[in-house]
């Protein structure tokens, strides 16, 4: 059974985020919520937790995995970020958006699109999620929430519970969450292209 974690939305309590990235060290699968939507999220390292989400989201081998990271000095050891593109990048960010951007040798090999060698990177505006990130230390890998034949993400954390009981490890709550995926920008080949409009204003990047 998956713990149900309750956080306090503004001033997540330090002893559960401690709780939490305890269990991201050893290697646990968690539901997340963000500026956008609720999420799958591991550690970077965590093998099994890729596999974990990749069948819970029935994801192909080209699916773009997002890492999640705490600030632009995270994201620059993950990605190659051309000068013309970065003060576009950090003029969105952080915010309700995912770059599809080169990846560094820092970003294990099956994390990448096999063709491309990219890697989705993006940087939340969510307090919680922040917690998460500063207490791990290094970037969440990440999936959105959403489940094999549905259209739409799911948004409440005790339906989440309900549903992925025995897939994941615990499942994070602190309140009320959006149903909107963040915008993708694909940013790997120069100038950037909008692959998909979420909840970041795509006009930035048009």
């Amino acid at each position: 059974m998956a713990r149900y974690v309750d956080l306090h939305p503004d001033n997540p309590q330090p002893r559960l985020i401690s709780q939490v990235v305890d269990l991201l060290h050893a290697d646990g699968l968690i539901a997340y919520p963000t500026d956008s939507c609720y999420a799958l999220g591991c550690r970077l390292g965590n093998k099994e937790g890729i596999d974990r989400i990749r069948e819970i989201r029935s994801l192909g081998a080209e699916h773009h995995f997002t890492l999640i990271c705490r600030d632009f000095a995270q994201f620059g050891q993950f990605v190659h970020v051309s000068n013309a593109l970065f003060r576009l990048v950090k003029a969105a960010t952080p915010g309700g958006y995912t770059f599809i951007l080169p990846a560094t040798k820092e970003v294990p090999r099956r994390l990448l699109h096999p063709r491309k060698k990219t890697v989705g990177v993006r940087i939340p505006d969510h307090v919680v999620t922040q917690a998460l990130l500063a207490e791990l230390g290094e970037p969440l890998l990440s999936s959105t929430l959403l489940l094999p034949d549905e259209s739409e993400p799911l948004t409440q954390g005790w339906e989440i519970k309900e549903r992925l009981d025995h897939v994941v490890d615990a499942v994070i709550d602190s309140g009320e969450c959006g149903a909107t995926p963040t915008t993708v920008i694909d940013c790997s080949q120069g100038e950037p292209e909008i692959l998909r409009r979420g909840t970041g204003d795509p006009s930035l990047f048009e």
